[in-house]
Formats: structure tokens, C-alpha cells, sequence
């Protein structure tokens, strides 16, 4: 819950017209036992409400509509105290059973954000690791607040898909989306925050693949962290409460990680389109993860084998190259597609015993010994031989 509001709270910061940001104070809740009602404003952060400065030795005041937490809203007032010895602006009315002016609400953060003219959204964020996160995205220190949170007059690509991320994540009605729907956000933000086209693609498919591979670890981290905030901060019951938990987590990232490599290829492979099928059976309810051009091209005897592919994708092959070796009888190469770094000599000869083509990401092939790499396929590579093979 808390999370959620962080979230919403930034995605407010960012589109408001103007945003402020303050501690509730012992003064704002009574507390200090004074007379005055309501959240004390700085002077500095006039602009929130008027169009000009209050002038001394006048009140002046503004209705408006606020919609706290993005759940209940309240008819408030902003109100400037200019008359007699007071020279001072605040915001009042908050109706009966209001929840954020009591004890307890001291040392909370206060964000108010101007979506209108008459229209505000206010969020109070509790707990320091809140707090901190809120500060952080925002560039901001303790030492800015009380004060007009600066617009940011240019955001950085990282900027725009952490936004990005946040605007999934808040219209997401599930604990976490399935593979391909993750694959596929967290593509879609990495995409439209760099501005990556087509011909992005196509110029450069070993670096789009990494960036969204990248581009979706984030994007995991992002929901990962919200949907177990508040369960890692409640004490465990039992070890094995632990250890499910920490089970969940872990079969969870591992199962991401599979799929992730397999959905980003498929998408290059519909950028440079090529006919191919995935996961389908071929000898032995064998499954390649790929199938150039497809299973009915595979068990047609007639087809020509020549014109025939597989692709198996595995984020690391150390130990698991050899399952591709039975994968698909009638194709005597089999093309092994992985993110790992680095394989000995001795395991790269024997793949080219056993007709195993690696493909790697060209950024990727300085980590292999000198005397392989030409030996090796780039995903670019790949791609062009897939090309002339469809031709």
C-alpha cells in the first residue's frame, strides 16, 4: 500500500503544474497547543495556490478540491494571513475524521500537487524508506523541502522508463504479469523513453536485445520490490515462513529469466521478418525453442534440409549445450543462442565437434578466446544467415 502511494505520488509530481513537498510539523497538528488549523505553507511556495504574492495587511483565500492518497477528496481552503501581526499562508478544512493531522502524522512527508486551477492531489508518505525513495527519484535532499519542488526541465531517458515502469505498476491488477506481458511493457517503455524505431532494430539487434533484456530485469526489480515491501519488513513467523518465502521469490526470478531470452529474440525475429514457430514438437516430443521456418516445414520429408534451422536459447550453456544435440534430428547444425561470457577452449572445440554454432551479442565476443571468435555468430549474424536461408 504504501509503495502505491510513493508511486501515485510521483506520477503526480510529474505532471502537475506545481508541485511542494513538506515534513508535517508538531504546529501543523496542534500539537504545540496554538491556535492555528490546518498545514502551514511557506511563503516561498505562494505559486502552489495564487497567482501573486498575499499582501500584507490583507486575508486572501482560495477554495479548492483535493484528492488525498488518490482515494478520498476534501472541499479545502487556501487561506493568507496578511492582517495584523500575522503574515502567513495556510491550508485548512479538511473535514471531520480527516486522518493526517494527528501525533502521529508528525515527521510524515506532505507532497501537494496543482493538477488545475481548483484541483489538487495531496499525498502524506510515511516510513523513512518511503521517504528516502521519494526524495530520490526526484533529485531532492531533506534540505529541499518546505519549498516548491523544481520542474524538471529535461528528463533523462532513464527518467522517462522509470516513469514508465510506474504507470504500468500502478494499473497492474495482479500480484506479477506473466512473461510475455512483461517482456512486452517492459519493451514497450524502453522503446518510447529511447525513442527506438524499426530500423533501430534492424540496424542493431544485438544492442536492442540487450536493452531489453535490461530494460525488463528493471521492470521486475520495480514490481518484485513493491508487491514485497511490506511482507520483508514483518518479522517471520517461522524458518519455514522464511524460507517459502524466500523460495517464491527465488523460482520466480529463475523463471523470468528463461523466458525473458526467449520473447525478446521472437520479437527481433518479427522485426526482421522471419517465418519461424517456437517450442513446437518436433522427433520424441522434442521442443527447440525455435523453428526456422516452422514445425510443417520440419515434418515435411520433402522440405529441403538445407533450408532448415533451430535456434535453442539459454541464458547460460556451460553444462546444458548438450541438450541441443537431440533436439531435432534432421538438422545437423544446431545454432545454440546464449548470454553467457566466456567458454573454455576445450568446451568451444568440443561444440564444433558435436556441430554446435554459437550465437552470443556482438558486445559479447571479446570475452571468448581470440582464436574462436570468428567462429563465433553475432545475433546480427545469425539474422543474415536466417535471411539468405528465407530468401
Amino acid at each position: 500500500m504504501e509503495n502505491s502511494i510513493l508511486q501515485n505520488a510521483l506520477k503526480s509530481v510529474y505532471e502537475s503544474e506545481v508541485a511542494f513537498s513538506k515534513f508535517i510539523t508538531a504546529n501543523d497538528t496542534g500539537t504545540t497547543g496554538g491556535h492555528q488549523s490546518g498545514f502551514h505553507i511557506h511563503k516561498q511556495a505562494w505559486p502552489l495556490f495564487f497567482e501573486n504574492p498575499g499582501r500584507k495587511g490583507e486575508n486572501s483565500d482560495k477554495l479548492v478540491t483535493i484528492k488525498w492518497q488518490n482515494d478520498f477528496e476534501t472541499e479545502s481552503r487556501f487561506i493568507y494571513y496578511g492582517v495584523g501581526t500575522r503574515n502567513e499562508y495556510r491550508l485548512t478544512r479538511f473535514g471531520r475524521g480527516f486522518p493526517f493531522l494527528s501525533d502521529d502524522n508528525v515527521g510524515d512527508l506532505l507532497v501537494i500537487c496543482k493538477r488545475s486551477d481548483d484541483f489538487y492531489e495531496a499525498y502524506v508518505i510515511q516510513g523513512d524508506i518511503q521517504i528516502e525513495e521519494f526524495f530520490a527519484n526526484l533529485n531532492l535532499t531533506v534540505n529541499d523541502t518546505n519549498s516548491i519542488i523544481p520542474k524538471l526541465s529535461y528528463q533523462t531517458p532513464e527518467d522517462k522508463m522509470h516513469q514508465c515502469f510506474i504507470e504500468f505498476l500502478q494499473f497492474l491488477d495482479v500480484e506479477f504479469p506473466p512473461a510475455f506481458e512483461l517482456a512486452y511493457h517492459s519493451r514497450d517503455c524502453y522503446n518510447k523513453a529511447f525513442e527506438i524505431t524499426l530500423q533501430s532494430v534492424l540496424e542493431n539487434p544485438d544492442n536492442c536485445l540487450i536493452n531489453w533484456l535490461d530494460a525488463e530485469f528493471q521492470l521486475f526489480k520495480v514490481i518484485e520490490n513493491d508487491r514485497y515491501a511490506v511482507r520483508i519488513q514483518e518479522p517471520f513467523s517461522s524458518v519455514s515462513d522464511l524460507v517459502e518465502t524466500a523460495n517464491t521469490i527465488l523460482n520466480r526470478r529463475k523463471s523470468r529469466a528463461g523466458k525473458s531470452l526467449e520473447n525478446h529474440l521472437a520479437e527481433i525475429f518479427y522485426k526482421f521478418d522471419l517465418s519461424f514457430e517456437s517450442q513446437v514438437i518436433t522427433e520424441h516430443n522434442k521442443r527447440p525453442d525455435f523453428v526456422f521456418p516452422g514445425q510443417e516445414a520440419y515434418l515435411d520429408p520433402k522440405f529441403d534440409t538445407s533450408k532448415l534451422c533451430i535456434l535453442a536459447a539459454k541464458t547460460t550453456c556451460k553444462d546444458r549445450w548438450r541438450q541441443v544435440l537431440n533436439e531435432a534430428d534432421r538438422v545437423t547444425t544446431k545454432h545454440l543462442f546464449t548470454l553467457q561470457q566466456g567458454i573454455s577452449s576445450n568446451q568451444l572445440e568440443e561444440m564444433i565437434k558435436y556441430n554446435v554454432q554459437l550465437v552470443v551479442p556482438r558486445n559479447y565476443l571479446s570475452s571468448f578466446p581470440k582464436a574462436y571468435r570468428s567462429r563465433i555468430l553475432t545475433l546480427g549474424s545469425f539474422l543474415k544467415y536466417l535471411g539468405r536461408l528465407q530468401s
